[in-house]
């Protein structure tokens, strides 16, 4: 009797300790769905960046030659080392080569001067007087504005001069004026290079004048040049061809001329007229380097050329610098035109719409117009054919007119021509109804419901093996007591009679 109770309780703990094991893993059984659900969307994703890179790489080989990458066919081929044409109303590049490779700017560093001086300074009518120290690091044969030392002039005149003639003694008498010293004034230079997204640039100096640790990439080149031109005073000086700089206390009224030899004559053959600056640079390290901007009526463009030639293959009276640039923005008005790819409030997509019974579809517009400089020769229609568009199936009532659901990327042959959101184009209101009820069958399908129904499992099973169990040794021993009872009462009835 014994050894069959011993047994049953032993059999009886074996199937608790069974159960539990057995629902320890439900858990992440019921969630391992939606982790391989995860994985896969991320597999997915990575399946499409993959292809994605690899037509990308495969247009970009189509369209390289040397390192260049070009957005049309026939492009220009350069002199320099690296260039970069770019649409600055979307950011799109038309021309690169070798654009994020480091090189030394000469004097396109003064772009940078420029922009911390007029950043710096409120009042262009103050004035600096030259000190020994502005002319230590100058050359016989530096490039100048005749500033002679005790020479007090303003500072709007030191920027023309340093715009211009390229003028290294105003560089770093600004520098001194509006740093406090040399050094302070190109930790600032630095710091702006970094707040404008540079991350090939560094900068020893306010001038450009060769230094080792001197550099930047005609990326970077176009960042800057692209900042310092959102400055009207800016965009004044360096498309001015001469400025008649004031009378000083050492010498009269003198005129200094430009060196950007696109704008300095209009009647050169090599001259380009939609040409509205920026900056020439040249050091024998650096070679000859040229920031430009050119507009065509309502188009735009900026340049930037590093590493040219002396002497044009073309023109040899001037550098190459001006020669590539030109071509560049030839090639880039005469191969590029600005179109809308889609306007304001044009339906792109449909999608469904949850808990809600006024309607199951939701309609997706465009938020804005979006204009691009795109290749003359492209069909739009090809362009637009089945864009890609990031937007989930359906969403969830409630949605109000004007909400941002997702987005559409228009693009062709590998280049990227502009993206913009889509927005709801209508009111959908939920209904309480269906919002309850999909709560109340998210929680029945959550994994929080399916552990409580495990654990409610468990405690039953457990309740029932451990009444089955103790509970019938419990009646035992009751039975047992009462039947020793009742025999302890017959034996006492007994003696007494």
């Amino acid at each position: 009797m014994k050894n069959n109770i011993l047994w049953n309780r032993c059999t009886a703990l074996a199937l608790c300790f069974i159960l539990l094991f057995a629902a320890v893993p439900l858990p992440q059984a019921f969630a391992a769905p939606e982790d391989e659900d995860t994985v896969s969307d991320y597999s997915d994703t990575d399946s499409d960046t993959e292809s994605t890179d690899s037509e990308g790489t495969d247009t970009a080989n189509q369209a390289s030659n040397a390192n260049v990458i070009a957005a049309a066919s026939n492009a220009p081929t350069l002199n320099a080392e690296a260039a970069l044409l770019i649409s600055p109303g979307t950011g799109m590049v038309l021309y690169e080569k070798n654009a994020d490779e480091r090189r030394y700017p000469a004097s396109t560093t003064k772009i940078m001067t420029a922009l911390i001086v007029l950043e710096n300074v409120t009042d262009l009518s103050e004035t600096v007087t030259a000190e020994a120290s502005d002319f230590k690091k100058l050359s016989a044969d530096s490039s100048n504005a005749g500033i002679k030392q005790g020479e007090t002039v303003t500072v709007e005149d030191l920027l023309y001069a340093l715009m211009l003639p390229s003028a290294n003694e105003a560089a770093y008498m600004l520098a001194r004026h509006v740093g406090g010293t040399y050094e302070n004034f190109v930790n600032m230079m630095n710091e702006r290079a970094a707040e404008l997204g540079c991350t090939g640039t560094h900068f020893s100096n306010p001038c450009g004048l060769h230094d080792d640790d001197h550099y930047t990439t005609a990326r970077d080149l176009y960042k800057i040049s692209y900042a310092a031109m959102q400055d009207e005073t800016f965009a004044d000086i360096v498309s001015t061809v001469q400025h008649r700089m004031s009378k000083t206390n050492m010498q009269d009224e003198r005129i200094i001329l430009t060196t950007n030899k696109l704008i300095l004559s209009s009647y050169a053959a090599y001259a380009y007229n939609y040409c509205l600056g920026i900056k020439t640079g040249n050091t024998s390290q650096a070679g000859n380097c040229f920031a430009g901007y050119a507009k065509y009526g309502d188009a735009e463009l900026y340049s930037v050329v590093m590493g040219c030639d002396e002497k044009s293959a073309d023109y040899p009276e001037i550098p190459a610098s001006f020669t590539d640039t030109k071509a560049l923005f030839e090639w880039g008005f005469d191969n590029f035109t600005s179109k809308t790819l889609v306007k304001q409030g044009d339906t792109v997509k449909q999608i469904d719409v949850e808990l809600s019974t006024d309607t199951d579809k939701l309609v997706l517009t465009a938020k804005n117009d979006l204009v691009a400089l795109v290749p003359k020769d492209l069909d739009i229609e090809e362009l637009t054919q089945d864009p890609p568009i990031t937007a989930p199936d359906s969403v969830d009532a409630p949605i109000k007119a004007g909400d941002v659901i997702g987005s559409v990327t228009y693009s062709y042959n590998g280049t990227n021509y502009g993206t913009v959101e889509l927005v709801a184009l209508s009111d959908v209101e939920r209904s309480p109804v269906l919002y309850y009820a999909d709560q109340l069958s998210n929680f029945f399908q959550s994994t929080v419901f399916k552990v409580i129904l495990i654990v409610l499992a468990v405690f039953v099973v457990l309740y029932i093996l451990f009444n089955l169990t103790f509970g019938g040794i419990r009646r035992r021993q009751q039975r047992k007591n009462l039947r020793s009872r009742y025999e302890n009462t017959n034996f006492q009835r007994r003696r007494r009679r």
